[in-house]
């Protein structure tokens, strides 16, 4: 098995075998202030928010190849971030906003508002079955 990293302070994504070693970087171009990340070893994808100048929902493939932006329009500080794997839908939830939204993991698109609240600073955010779970500040 492998465990995937990001490091905001360098704006890389890393990853390594479980006893650490064959560490190496995955993505290190374009991205600015990486947060969560999210894996998902049967399709061969990896999804991470981005905080920075420019907000966003990224994946790409497990060896960083092909990455795509999801989500990049009304979202401010995208913090925790969770594969729902019997739906084939991505959660995030943004701390500014107040949200937690989802979208097709394939495809980004039918974005909906899951949870929407006020003053809650939300953190994480985890799916598992038919309920949600989340942290805030």
């Amino acid at each position: 098995g492998n465990i995937y990293w990001t490091d905001h302070g360098f704006n890389l994504i890393e990853v390594a075998r479980l006893n650490g070693s064959f560490r190496y970087v995955i993505i290190s171009q374009g991205l600015d202030q990486p947060r969560s990340i999210a894996v998902h070893p049967e399709k061969g994808y990896l999804f991470w928010t981005e905080w920075g100048q420019s907000p966003c929902i990224g994946k790409a493939h497990l060896d960083g190849s092909e990455k795509v932006v999801l989500v990049s329009l009304g979202i401010v500080w995208p913090n925790g971030i969770s594969i729902d794997y019997e739906e084939n839908k991505l959660y995030w939830c943004d701390a500014r906003t107040d949200k937690i939204e989802r979208i097709d993991l394939e495809s980004g698109g039918n974005r909906e508002i899951v949870l929407s609240g006020s003053n809650v600073d939300m953190f994480s955010v985890a799916v598992f079955g038919a309920y949600i779970y989340w942290s805030d500040r």
